[in-house]
């Protein structure tokens, strides 16, 4: 029996006991997130900006936290999208990198490599790869923190001039990925803008700051983005950061969008700039925000805060452990960034037991993974680590790991064979999806479920798998030989499937 998890309004975040609330938000609250994409289970980010030019940011020993502070270092330096930020530190990597391969050269001379990168680009391949893999929608970023357009916005940055393609590429690509059967969505920073507040961001507390509490900067972004609804009406509008404003003009922001895309998804990350903001303006009130995020990142889990309406949560590089009461998606590259970065080694991308076992394991908590391509500046390519790793979701979903779209969380999520095996769990009305992590072995012996008389055991392809049941509260699944590769998780289904109690 599958359980669906979607949202009912009731929320824990941010003014959910008042009983005052405006009459808009609450009516924004009784939305439950659609089904397409409870359904959807894998997404492709595409961090693609002009920082994806000189394409470099430093590589941690190991992913941590962008909230992670370095004294005197900028912060989230491992992202190459904040190269920008990064420069405004001299002896930063970024700073020696750029002096050593670009002189003084200013960020915005990096528009004409990517103007001439375009035109090797060819959406409409993109979008079939990417549709290979599973993926049933495809998130842009439609404005970085650099403030750029990729797109001919009729909305004029007041701060710098012509700061857009000329070339529609949002439009391109979204007819692209549509053309493929997929749904658009996009990316858009509105909490930060370095064309309208270029402060250098070293701590949690600077980034606060650095949210444009101009009432000019409200009026720019909120022009922008409902151009973006109007011009590509996206399924998905994922802000990031915060949002300059609130209160009910924010509430009839996401109105509007409901009303132009009544199966659309907001994020979580809206958090409306107010006076609590003005804390970090005095040193005690930089420590206690600073502290905020050290207590966050020592979890090792990268999880915004509740505005007060979102569709879906947003964990960064990290996922839930357990099933949760809202839909979420955990947002990560495929490396250490999301924009590309040349600087990246064979040993920091994510092997394919770690990308196949973590998006399964995703699957079974009840989220979705939006998993991020970076490519180049220069030429428009996906480079070859990144391919690679489109290629085995591919391969996975076309060897039978396509059966876990449209699944729900089951009794339980996650479990162990009698031989040791890792398991998790997914459902789809009374049928009961098996992932077996570390690859098929022969055969398997389940404690915590059965089948009902009329039940069978399915694998790739439809294939019959055989079972034993003649040991009490036992069921044996012959799954076939091995081909001795345990990188690749081997999905088959029980239907007519069974809880048993454990013990």
């Amino acid at each position: 029996m599958s359980t669906d998890h979607g949202i009912d309004g009731r929320r824990s975040g941010a003014g959910t006991r008042s009983r005052k609330q405006p009459s808009l938000l609450r009516q924004l609250r009784r939305r439950t997130v659609p089904t397409w994409w409870q359904d959807a289970k894998l997404g492709i980010f595409i961090h693609w900006t002009l920082a994806s030019v000189p394409g470099f940011a430093t590589v941690p020993a190991e992913q941590h936290s962008p909230l992670v502070h370095v004294p005197n270092q900028p912060l989230a330096a491992q992202y190459t999208e904040w190269y920008l930020n990064s420069l405004r530190f001299p002896a930063s990597e970024a700073s020696r990198y750029h002096r050593e391969h670009y002189g003084d050269r200013p960020y915005e001379s990096f528009v004409d490599e990517f103007t001439a990168g375009l035109a090797h680009w060819n959406p409409t391949a993109w979008a079939e790869q990417f549709a290979r893999t599973g993926a049933r929608y495809v998130v842009m970023v439609t404005k970085h923190h650099d403030g750029y357009c990729p797109w001919p916005t009729s909305v004029p940055n007041p701060r710098r001039a012509n700061w857009f393609s000329e070339r529609d590429i949002v439009g391109e690509l979204a007819d692209a990925v549509r053309a493929a059967g997929m749904r658009f969505g996009l990316y858009y920073s509105g909490g930060i803008d370095w064309t309208f507040e270029d402060r250098p961001i070293s701590t949690f507390a600077d980034l606060v700051a650095a949210v444009p509490s101009d009432p000019e900067y409200g009026d720019y972004a909120e022009a922008q983005v409902r151009e973006l609804i109007e011009r590509y009406e996206p399924s998905v509008l994922w802000n990031d950061i915060a949002w300059p404003f609130g209160g009910d003009r924010l509430w009839q922001l996401f109105s509007d969008y409901y009303a132009a895309v009544p199966d659309g998804v907001v994020n979580d990350r809206w958090m409306p700039r107010g006076a609590a903001f003005n804390i970090v303006r005095t040193r005690p009130g930089r420590a206690f925000v600073d502290r905020l995020a050290v207590r966050s990142s020592s979890k090792g889990r990268t999880v915004p805060p509740q505005p007060p309406h979102f569709d879906v949560r947003t964990p960064e590089y990290s996922s839930f452990d357990t099933v949760q009461r809202y839909q979420w998606e955990t947002c990560r590259g495929m490396d250490r960034s999301f924009g590309y970065n040349r600087m990246s080694g064979p040993e920091h991308f994510m092997t394919r037991s770690d990308l196949l076992g973590s998006f399964v394991d995703i699957v079974a908590k009840g989220g979705n993974l939006l998993l991020n391509v970076g490519p180049r500046g220069e030429d428009s390519a996906i480079p070859d680590e990144q391919a690679q790793r489109l290629t085995w979701l591919a391969e996975w979903s076309a060897a039978g790991g396509h059966v876990l779209s449209g699944t729900r969380p089951w009794v339980f999520q996650e479990g162990t064979s009698r031989e040791g095996h890792h398991l998790r769990y997914a459902a789809r009305d009374e049928a009961v999806h098996v992932a077996v992590l570390d690859g098929p072995a022969g055969y398997l012996t389940l404690t915590d479920v059965d089948l009902a008389a009329t039940g069978v055991a399915v694998g790739p392809g439809g294939r019959p798998l055989t079972t034993d049941r003649s040991q009490r509260d036992l069921l044996r699944v012959d799954l076939g030989p091995s081909d001795g590769d345990n990188s690749w998780p081997f999905v088959f289904t029980l239907t007519s499937a069974v809880a048993r109690p454990r013990r």
